[in-house]
């Protein structure tokens, strides 16, 4: 084997995370996991999320969590994973009948999963890194509805399991938000509802109980989380809790609609990336 071969093997993160964020720059794919050797922990997942978001010139508003999948999680020691949003890649939900635009990757990974999210009301303590559901509940500002546009230049992302996903801002490319629920401290979890349809077809129903735990758990989570990263959440971003409907893959051309019930609708199609 020679030198070059030998350090080909290595996981290098400082090697990684330029690649992706090149990629997401220029909105193409890539032909595989960047270096051939994939992170075998959720800290080094984080690693290299936390190298492209230093390289990524954009202000950094939010996080999203998804779930790590039942057969990954007693390996890995979690059952949540964070993911990084930025400013430009936030958009309000259209009100003119006009879909929202978000891009599709030629060769990567896109879906639309339905979601909903936390606006934060004040600043998190910076060390404090243990949270319970309750205690979440005390930094929500607003609870909105909303779609994230799950997206990264690799299309294997999800396949190659959550220490990929971590790696890759968490297989996040974008945020639709939607109307807030005003009185949402007053409503069950199981009264808010949720429907997705990709190009007219219903993929599924859910409500925001759904959600493991409820969307206060998934923020404990996050909040817990980036604070031990050195990233505590301040007040005004924005948390998504996790796919209620499930992750739907989309390509440039499809559509997608999904209606909150009397929170509102989000509608959004793919458009090529390039």
């Amino acid at each position: 084997m020679t030198v070059s071969e030998a350090d080909s093997e290595v996981f290098a993160p400082a090697a990684i995370a330029p690649q992706f964020v090149k990629a997401r720059q220029e909105g193409v794919s890539v032909p595989g996991y960047p270096g051939g050797v994939i992170p075998a922990t959720m800290a080094e997942g984080y690693a290299v999320q936390d190298l492209a978001i230093a390289a990524w010139p954009d202000e950094l508003v939010g996080w999203k969590v998804g779930l790590v999948p039942p057969q990954h999680r007693e390996r890995l020691g979690v059952d949540r994973l964070a993911g990084c949003i930025f400013k430009s890649k936030v958009q309000d939900a259209s009100t003119d009948g006009q879909p929202n635009k978000f891009r599709a990757i030629e060769g990567g990974f896109c879906a639309v999963e339905a979601e909903f999210i936390v606006r934060l009301g004040k600043d998190a303590p910076a060390d404090k890194t243990e949270w319970t559901a309750e205690e979440a509940a005390e930094y929500v500002g607003e609870l909105l509805v909303g779609v994230e546009i799950a997206g990264s230049p690799l299309a294997t992302i999800n396949a190659l399991g959550p220490t990929v996903v971590a790696s890759d801002f968490g297989n996040n490319d974008g945020q639709i938000i939607g109307q807030a629920i005003s009185n949402w401290r007053d409503i069950a979890w199981e009264d808010m509802p949720v429907e997705t349809f990709l190009n007219g077809k219903s993929l599924g129903k859910a409500t925001a109980a759904t959600i493991p735990g409820s969307p206060l758990a998934a923020l404990a989570f996050l909040l817990g989380t980036v604070a031990a990263r050195g990233k505590p959440l301040k007040k005004g971003m924005i948390v998504t809790t996790g796919a209620t409907t499930g992750i739907h893959d989309v390509v440039a051309g499809d559509v997608a609609h999904v209606s909150f019930g009397p929170y509102g609708t989000v509608d959004c199609i793919a458009v090529p990336a390039k």
